[in-house]
């Protein structure tokens, strides 16, 4: 469908978000120049650019000016092996301009919103055991109960070894400030807005310590140790596109994180303008692990285990809040000012770190 957003990566770093039709459209332009405003001193706006990507602005092809895009910050660009998944938050995910035919499709399309106050969109998770990426569309979150939530959003804390019990915590932290802000603030309400989260899936020694991985798991170690106790290095594969001669710009999408804002969006459909000349590249990543002797379980007998936690031990210890997460509110078709707490993002947000705390405590 031509009049649903894509998003395109550019190489310059920052991402493409096609502008959606009026209104929704002129209202997220008009809500992120209102926030990164440079004459903005309102504390609260000023405090809620750490929760949002970073906004620079609007872009148009040269061959097409009356199509525009919002360029914002790849959250994902400084992540190896980025494991994304995005929340829609508040009890109601249709804004008070609602018509009733609007409010009917929305209601039927997830009946436990206003209950649970979130639903699951997309999620893509990085398993370390197979090396490869799993995904859920949005169906996956519709199917989801009060009963099989808690289970349905670990999921994306499970790394195919063990739950990334690290990435959870990091996680509660940082929606807690962003409940925080809200609860300080009346004068804007959001909508059918989002929470992007993300983490590095990677299994970089210094990320999962054996002190992160759960029991019953332990005795498996993550790829990417070597035998003799040494911790190897990944060698981070940046990929650079040139920009080609007449003038086109060469998106890459071979991240597969082209649609990584709008996850739940119906832009599946691969429609791209034809005036971006687009390259999908396929970049094999460097099969750093697959060359590596890696310890598997058969060899942790006694005397592997402990020379590994000396490793772990001796590695400059971080606080584990430090694990590599991204949190950041996306999605403004429907924010609008208001005199009031936006208590139905409020409770989302509660509930949302309810689930986030069962998940670690259990």
């Amino acid at each position: 469908n031509a009049s649903l957003p894509g998003i395109l990566q550019h190489p310059d770093g920052t991402v493409l978000k096609q502008l959606q039709p009026p209104p929704r459209g002129p209202r997220e332009q008009e809500f992120y120049n209102k926030v990164y405003d440079s004459d903005c001193c309102d504390r609260i706006l000023l405090e809620l650019r750490e929760y949002l990507p970073k906004y620079f602005g609007v872009w148009s092809p040269p061959t097409a000016p009356n199509d525009t895009y919002l360029k914002l910050e790849d959250v994902t660009r400084k992540f190896n092996k980025p494991c994304i998944m995005d929340v829609k938050i508040g009890q109601k995910s249709y804004d008070p301009y609602a018509s009733a035919e609007k409010i009917q499709q929305q209601v039927s399309k997830y009946p436990l919103m206003e209950e649970i106050g979130f639903l699951v969109l997309g999620m893509r998770v990085y398993h370390v055991s197979s090396d490869s990426y799993e995904t859920q569309n949005q169906h996956y979150g519709r199917s989801l109960t009060k009963e099989t939530v808690k289970d349905g959003i670990s999921k994306f804390f499970h790394s195919g070894y063990c739950l990334r019990k690290d990435v959870v915590a990091a996680s509660i932290q940082k929606v807690e400030k962003i409940l925080e802000w809200f609860e300080g603030q009346t004068q804007l309400n959001f909508y059918a807005s989002s929470l992007l989260f993300v983490y590095e899936g990677s299994c970089q020694a210094t990320t999962v310590r054996l002190s992160d991985v759960t029991l019953p798991e332990k005795r498996r170690v993550p790829k990417g140790l070597l035998s003799g106790g040494d911790v190897l290095e990944y060698n981070n594969n940046i990929h650079v596109i040139n920009s080609t001669e007449n003038g086109k710009i060469e998106a890459s999408v071979g991240k597969g994180l082209s649609k990584f804002y709008a996850l739940h969006k119906k832009s599946c459909s691969k429609r791209h303008h034809s005036e971006l000349s687009l390259k999908v590249e396929n970049s094999e990543q460097d099969n750093v692990w697959k060359s590596s002797t890696c310890i598997t379980q058969e060899h942790l007998n006694g005397n592997v285990l402990p020379q590994l936690e000396k490793v772990f031990y001796h590695m400059p210890a971080e606080p584990k809040e430090s694990a590599k997460v991204e949190v950041r509110m996306i999605d403004f078709a429907h924010v609008f000012p208001s005199n009031t707490k936006d208590e139905g993002y409020i409770y989302g947000l509660k509930n949302l770190i309810t689930v986030l705390q069962n998940i670690l405590d259990n």
